[in-house]
């Protein structure tokens, strides 16, 4: 009897489960065994029994969660047999951390979980890898054909071109706290900023952890005391909280692919969206699909049906699995 994919993984409530491995993968409630791609919270929840992700990702889970996120870990350093599969974690390009799974069984194609991915150079984690694979599953979260990111450095070099404008007005960027935070201080140092940067406290950890790993991310103070800094970074809920209150006049900024709907930043009152994105746009996307040519194509979250369309279209055999519970980093 030939093995079909649905043998090797299946949506389930939990998430994607593995029968012959008897592990769920990103799985969105506490399970026995869980295999990570990376640590923001839609992925990596706290309460399983067995952990398995990159160190980074283990490190990350306990900064944010506690010591004890888990009843046991393991870091994923080379393949690994699970039951009656070998899996292995290559680079996603996403964050500090971030892995694709790939799940190779005896008999029957091989799966790649690709998690949340980005194929723009990001100096601050290892860039995505092309993994062959016969089944890819895809996220789509900026799957639809008006999301076309920018240059992030020429994104940056916009925030530069406006705090040398309005040289009165402190500079606040809402980032979220793992990855876009330390790229985008990375962005500005990159482009010429050399000054101190002012971090909100809730940025304090996962910043030191990246500078702990040999990321530099040049001088930062506390945006509690900026003393001289122009340029703040904080978590976008700050924006809507008395927080934002002890600057004066600032020019309120987002970084995030979601900027390329004009119309959501003004509705939140963003004076300076910046297009700076962790996932594939859409030529990104298709790009992938076309160079992996796999037999297969899986979509998890985003826009499903738009990508299934572009799928249908070009004759690639594709699935939506309409899991429900991922999204960008909630607040």
């Amino acid at each position: 009897m030939s093995i079909r994919p649905e043998d090797i993984l299946c949506p389930t409530e939990a998430g994607l489960y593995c029968p012959p491995g008897g592990f769920h993968i990103d799985p969105l409630r506490p399970v026995s065994h869980a295999l990570i791609t990376h640590g923001h919270s839609d992925h990596a929840r706290p309460g399983h029994g067995a952990v398995l992700a990159t160190r980074q990702t283990l490190d990350i889970m306990a900064i944010r969660y506690g010591e004890d996120f888990a009843a046991s870990r393991q870091a994923a350093d080379g393949p690994l047999r699970i039951g009656n599969v070998t899996v292995s974690f290559h680079p996603a390009g996403h964050v500090l951390g971030s892995a694709q799974i790939l799940i190779t069984p005896d008999t029957g194609p091989r799966i790649l979980v690709s998690g949340d991915y980005c194929r723009t150079p990001n100096p601050v984690c290892l860039p995505w890898e092309p993994i062959p694979c016969d089944i890819f599953i895809t996220e789509a979260t900026f799957g639809l054909p008006i999301f076309r990111h920018p240059d992030p450095l020429a994104e940056a070099g916009r925030l530069l071109a406006s705090m040398a404008e309005f040289t009165e007005r402190p500079h606040l960027v809402g980032v979220y706290a793992l990855g876009k935070a330390q790229r985008m201080i990375a962005l500005a140092r990159l482009s010429g900023h050399d000054a101190p940067i002012a971090i909100h406290g809730a940025l304090q950890r996962l910043c030191d952890y990246h500078v702990a790993q040999g990321i530099d991310l040049g001088p930062l103070v506390p945006a509690s005391e900026p003393g001289e800094a122009r340029l703040v970074l904080a978590p976008p809920s700050a924006f809507a909280t008395p927080w934002v209150q002890r600057f004066r006049d600032p020019v309120l900024a987002y970084a995030s692919g979601w900027m390329t709907v004009r119309a959501w930043a003004r509705q939140r009152g963003i004076e300076l969206p910046l297009v700076i994105s962790d996932h594939v746009d859409w030529p990104q996307l298709t790009a992938t699909i076309r160079e992996l040519a796999p037999q297969e194509v899986w979509i998890t979250h985003g826009a499903e049906d738009g990508l299934l369309r572009w799928c249908e279209l070009n004759a690639i055999p594709a699935r939506p699995l309409r899991l429900v519970g991922y999204e960008d980093e909630p607040e």
